[in-house]
């Protein structure tokens, strides 16, 4: 099948290269030209695991292509993915002028019966604008989809290409066949593709993210009683955990969540809410919780440090928003870093991903280490932000002779207690116990 991606961002490029991998033709179009002319020469403009080998094969196999040229990308596209951004405006409600501009500009070039595909998180009702959009400048029979995606980066090549589920919104017959011969090969060990109204679609991708965004705040907020009462927030989960009404993911505490979807989606929706005249207390307070436990580690350190933080130097392990991806978006460790710099604080970090991005948005307002033991040299502290694997299971006794005094502050429970204390560490982390 012929498949035009419109925008190749994070989403619009894992779906395209990921459609494919299956056998489609697909041509992914986007408005900057160098963009496009880096990826046609074989360079990936995003970090994400797995993604590089399929790319590399569909270019060279000629299924996966890239232009500047909207017309020549959807000419002979059954199907058009507009993976576009939706970032939040002032008031938290998602801008839709990249996704209508978009509907519009193919409107006026389409010649014949296209899916025109809503692949990007939008607020529900977006695929009546769509319509509203192609029908005042176009008399060409058309229809549109809702598809949301739920690609968690790290691991987005394997969510695309076998997912748990897909979720469709239309109510155009034709359209429904197209979509289910698209996705046939990637359900084939029976998990579904569900079919629904678009509205509901719409709302089922905020209504997911919230929901997990919901089990993050909450377990930060477990966890901070658990300090206070004198339990292990790490035995509550797993306790909690047990139970399969409950279930085990998304129940670890830190530094709150980030990235750009939780956020964004999270605010949206109760924006969307809002606008109903519906106050969605709920996601108001998960909110509330994430905005204050990104500063919980800056918060333990001036509890730590009664003279203040003036002149301390920290060292900071990981800043991307999440392991195995180099997306800072909304990550805590811009928002400890603002606060740390705010105090007078040295900054010194290492990410294995991150810091290209970082580097781009702070400068020389931070240092940069080549690789994380370095980072530690002359430290007051360690604060751990990402939970890299490379992290996990570091030299222990090495990292006491290059820090100013073994001092750990983890937002992310890496360690054992009885462990870290027997290599003699104060160690503060997250709903346990400190270690001193």
């Amino acid at each position: 099948m012929k498949i035009a991606v419109v925008g190749t961002g994070y989403v619009g490029l894992v779906t395209g290269t990921c459609l494919a991998e299956t056998g489609n033709q697909v041509t992914c179009v986007d408005i900057n030209e160098q963009k496009v002319k880096m990826m046609k020469e074989g360079q990936l403009p995003i970090y994400e695991p797995g993604l590089e080998i399929l790319f590399h094969r569909n270019i060279s196999e000629n299924r996966l292509q890239f232009t500047t040229n909207l017309a020549d990308a959807i000419a002979d596209a059954k199907i058009i993915f507009l993976a576009l951004p939706t970032p939040p405006g002032g008031d938290g409600s998602a801008d839709l002028s990249y996704v209508l501009g978009a509907a519009k500009d193919i409107a006026k070039l389409i010649k014949d019966y296209k899916v025109i595909v809503t692949k990007s998180t939008v607020p529900v009702g977006t695929a009546d604008k769509v319509k509203a959009v192609l029908d005042e400048n176009t008399t060409v029979d058309f229809a549109v989809v809702s598809n949301p995606e739920f690609l968690r980066e790290g691991v987005a090549v394997e969510d695309f290409m076998k997912p748990d589920r897909v979720v469709v919104g239309t109510m155009d017959e034709r359209a429904r066949k197209l979509m289910a011969e698209l996705y046939a090969p990637y359900v084939r060990q029976g998990n579904p593709v569900i079919f629904m109204d678009e509205r509901s679609s719409e709302l089922t991708k905020y209504a997911a993210n919230s929901f997990l965004a919901t089990k993050i705040s909450f377990m930060n907020e477990v966890a901070n009683l658990c300090e206070l009462v004198g339990a292990d927030v790490d035995m509550v989960r797993r306790g909690i955990g047990a139970d399969d009404r409950i279930g085990k993911r998304f129940l670890f505490s830190g530094i709150g969540y980030g990235g750009s979807c939780f956020p964004k989606d999270v605010q949206a929706l109760a924006k969307s809410a809002e606008e109903k005249k519906y106050d969605f207390k709920i996601l108001n307070a998960v909110m509330d919780v994430n905005e204050i436990q990104k500063k919980v580690l800056v918060e333990k350190l001036k509890d730590y440090y009664k003279e203040g933080l003036k002149g301390k130097k920290f060292a900071l392990w990981g800043l991307a928003f999440k392991p195995e991806t180099d997306d800072i978006r909304e990550a805590p460790a811009l928002y400890i870093i603002d606060e740390l710099l705010k105090e007078g604080a040295e900054v010194v970090a290492f990410d294995p991903a991150g810091m290209p991005n970082i580097k781009n948005l702070l400068g020389d307002k931070i240092s940069y280490s080549t690789n994380r033991y370095d980072a530690l040299d002359g430290a007051d502290a360690l604060l751990i932000i990402t939970e890299w694997s490379v992290f996990r299971t570091p030299d222990f006794d090495f990292m006491k002779e290059k820090l100013k005094a073994p001092v750990i502050f983890d937002g992310r429970n890496l360690y054992d207690l009885d462990r870290i204390k027997e290599y003699g560490f104060y160690y503060n982390s997250i709903g346990r116990k400190v270690i001193s």
